[in-house]
């Protein structure tokens, strides 16, 4: 068995592979990834692991990211400092979830449940990203941002996420446009505003746009397999979204 570990941490990364030899000397660990980019970057030269572990929250994000940037070609069992109700909630779609100190006898019965799975990876292994990250939101892990402050003249407002249209980058600096079409600079960027944002409210659509359902306007079709969009009150005529997050934006609004 081929195991990939993708954890942020040294210590606990190391801890891991040394209980997966213990375990089976027949394993071979053949990487340890700390980041969401590199792991994208491994994925998308073509590693293809048995298994990998992955730590819910790596160094520039959370690895549910991974799989919004691309495919994943083995079952994943995720590792993570949650309480135990926790992992409870993230039991879904046949996915193993791993208390951290990872216990050996836990990590075993992991490891046997996946050796029972066929090849290719069954559909009921890939993770449920949506229901993840509504049950982290429920227990207070990762809350999502309610409202924005920002600086009217001398004066300073809060704006409700829900009054915002759509966010937008430029010239370096971070845009929030509101349904009233109010514009306003803050202090967050894009990459920023992705892991502070409901991803059911808001979906970056390209480097420079995130948008909201109901600034939607019109979306039409675009030359090599890209889409066009129509936001209301936008900066510019049309937006396009990336083609890269084409599939990822139809699924997005189909929700």
């Amino acid at each position: 068995m081929r195991a990939l570990i993708i954890e942020d941490e040294k210590l606990a990364a190391n801890r891991l592979a040394r209980l997966l030899v213990q375990i089976d000397p027949n394993i071979q660990v053949i990487g340890q990834i700390e980041s969401v980019r590199k792991a994208v970057q491994q994925f998308n030269s073509g590693l293809k692991p048995d298994v990998a572990f992955l730590d819910i929250q790596l160094a520039d994000g959370l690895s549910f990211e991974i799989f919004d940037q691309t495919q994943v070609p083995c079952p994943v069992i995720f590792t993570t400092a949650y309480d135990e109700y926790a992992i409870k909630a993230f039991k879904v779609n046949s996915i193993d979830y791993l208390l951290k100190p990872i216990d050996a006898d836990e990590l075993a019965a992991a490891l046997q449940k996946f050796r029972h799975l066929a090849a290719p990876v069954p559909v009921s292994v890939t993770p449920n990203l949506e229901l993840l990250q509504k049950a982290m939101h429920m227990l207070g892990q990762t809350p999502y941002k309610n409202r924005f402050v920002v600086k009217v003249g001398e004066h300073i407002k809060a704006i409700p996420v829900d009054q915002v249209d759509f966010f937008f980058s430029k010239e370096k600096a971070t845009f929030l446009q509101t349904k009233e079409n109010k514009r306003f600079v803050i202090d967050f960027s894009l990459e920023q505003l992705e892991n502070l944002l409901d991803p059911q409210q808001f979906f970056r659509i390209n480097r420079s746009y995130m948008i909201s359902l109901p600034a939607i306007q019109d979306i039409v079709s675009y030359s090599n397999s890209r889409l066009k969009t129509f936001l209301r009150n936008a900066p510019e005529p049309d937006v396009v979204v990336s083609r890269e997050k084409v599939n990822a934006f139809k699924n997005w609004l189909d929700r």
